[in-house]
């Protein structure tokens, strides 16, 4: 049987490893980390990014195998285990109800990591901004810093009930910003904290990734600070009013691009 090599530049096909709820942990009323271990922990390759993240296969109430994309929190190899922070709202998505009843012994299926960003060791400071599907990301950054580190971090989130306790280097200050009933997508308190804030001189480097939305109001504020695409990591993770199946497809359409800001 003859076989055809990949064409050059092709993905290589994602390997499903699976693994097994170890334990669960709810953080705050909208967020529970679930740590995955097992057999299949050895299968999975590792990378050094803050953002690393992995695809996790679901089935749908139609039958259908569907995957969503969660950031890695951490990766504990001394333990063998993976933890993935998922945020919930009641019965609303997929992903969200699994977590929030995942008991020790249930099986995830998960592909990757992936990932792009890590904090830049030769910038001046650091600036990170997100909402709560960013938090594990940010958290992650905050743990690969420096302990001479500078900069900010602003996280939009509820209430107070949902502000978690993080590290962070004595030099990084982290704000959080409490919008209360309204959804994620509908303020603009990430955009209005970031052009307030009063920038620290040098060289910045940036990770913004949250609602789309959002992510659009931030790169106008990053273009109106000279901030240049190498000194930038920014993406959308979700948008306001959209499945995440929606979501994905618009990735291919205008509005779901986010225009890159100048070199």
């Amino acid at each position: 049987m003859s076989t055809t090599a990949p064409a050059a530049g092709a993905r290589k096909p994602r390997v499903q490893i699976m693994l097994s709820v170890v334990r669960t942990e709810r953080l705050s009323p909208h967020l529970v980390r679930i740590v995955l271990g097992g057999a299949g922990f050895d299968e999975f390759e590792s990378n050094d990014k803050t953002d690393k993240y992995v695809k996790m296969l679901f089935t749908d109430i139609d039958g259908h195998q569907v995957t969503r994309t969660y950031t890695v929190r951490e990766v504990n190899s001394a333990d063998k285990t993976i933890s993935i922070d998922f945020v919930v709202h009641g019965d609303e998505g997929l992903a969200g109800p699994w977590a929030a009843a995942a008991k020790p012994g249930d099986v995830a299926s998960v592909s990757g990591p992936g990932g792009g960003y890590a904090p830049d060791p030769t910038a001046d400071w650091h600036l990170l901004a997100g909402d709560e599907s960013a938090l594990p990301a940010i958290a992650s950054a905050l743990d690969a810093l420096p302990a001479t580190a500078r900069g900010v971090a602003f996280i939009e989130t509820y209430a107070d009930a949902d502000v978690l306790d993080l590290r962070a280097p004595a030099g990084v200050e982290v704000r959080w910003l409490l919008r209360g009933d309204r959804a994620a997508g509908e303020t603009t308190l990430l955009a209005d904290a970031v052009a307030q804030y009063s920038w620290l001189p040098g060289r910045v480097h940036v990770f913004a990734h949250g609602e789309r939305g959002a992510m659009k109001q931030l790169r106008d504020v990053f273009k109106h600070r000279g901030v240049t695409r190498t000194q930038l990591s920014l993406s959308g993770y979700w948008a306001f009013g959209r499945t995440e199946d929606r979501f994905q497809a618009e990735k291919r359409e205008p509005v779901g691009v986010i225009e890159p800001v100048s070199d």
